[in-house]
């Protein structure tokens, strides 16, 4: 039985060991106006019946002539200034909140980005992805109970040959028929560590990207140029529990990945593994 819990933050600033295949979720990004408000410009200010205005010169207080149209133009482009700045403000608050999925039956926990939604029917035990970054998601896999009897995570190896299956995993989900179709790839990280569980993880990043050309049956060279499909950051944790092998995975175009690193490495830092009652 899965649960969810709703975790808020205070404001501040998908491949596998395990076969599946959850990388075709492509999409364009799209952006949320923020919505925002103000009080309505006071009467009394849209009333202007004096044409002249009283400044304040240290500790005296002069008056000087001001041109009706002057005085309104003065007091609209205060009003306008006001709103700018409150609108860069609400811009450049940052918060997100956090929900964590629970499930007792396998036994594994994690927590995602509140207004990720879930996709059932991905091929995975549990998937969550944007809904405005198609491409962007998490999900979790584990082994069959009945045909794993992994002790520790370390059964895989060390981190750095964990890796090396990890992208191999990816790569084989990635073949494609196409022609024309070539992908680059790179390990960029594999460490271990142990969280306040005591249990070892394993975490794996790879950079993976996708070219092709949109015209590969094209006899001469020149028309068959090569462009980039996609460019992406897969982001995996292993870990061991109940004899059986636990993958987290995260995907995220590499330039979400720039901006929103902080929260992503949230998500990966709160995966756990838990003991299942028998």
């Amino acid at each position: 039985m899965a649960t969810v819990v709703v975790l808020q933050q205070q404001p501040h600033p998908s491949f596998s060991i395990l076969t599946s295949s959850l990388s075709d979720f492509n999409g364009a990004r799209l952006h949320n106006n923020i919505p925002w408000h103000h009080s309505p410009l006071p009467k009394a200010a849209l009333q202007v019946t004096a044409s002249r205005l009283l400044v304040k010169d240290g500790h005296q207080t002069k008056a000087f002539a001001v041109p009706r149209r002057n005085a309104m133009a003065l007091i609209l482009s205060s009003y306008i200034f006001s709103e700018f700045a409150y609108r860069n403000a609400a811009f450049a608050q940052s918060s997100i909140g956090f929900r964590e999925y629970i499930d007792t039956f396998d036994g594994y926990t994690f927590k995602y980005p509140q207004n990720w939604i879930q996709v059932r029917g991905a091929g995975a035990d549990i998937f969550f992805r944007d809904p405005y970054v198609l491409d962007e998601n998490v999900s979790v896999e584990m082994s069959s109970p009945s045909s794993s009897r992994y002790k520790t995570v370390e059964d895989l190896g060390p981190p750095e040959e964990a890796g090396k299956k990890v992208l191999k995993q990816y790569l084989t989900e990635f073949m494609s028929t196409r022609l024309g179709v070539r992908r680059e790839s790179s390990i960029l990280s594999t460490t271990s560590r142990v969280a306040d569980d005591g249990k070892l993880y394993y975490e794996v990043e790879v950079n993976i990207k996708s070219y092709a050309n949109n015209n590969e049956l094209a006899v001469m060279p020149q028309d068959r140029p090569i462009n980039l499909e996609w460019n992406r950051r897969y982001l995996s944790v292993l870990g061991v529990e109940n004899n059986r092998l636990y993958e987290l995975r995260l995907q995220t175009p590499e330039n979400v990945f720039v901006e929103e690193e902080s929260d992503l490495r949230q998500v990966i830092d709160s995966f756990r593994v838990n003991k299942v009652a028998a």
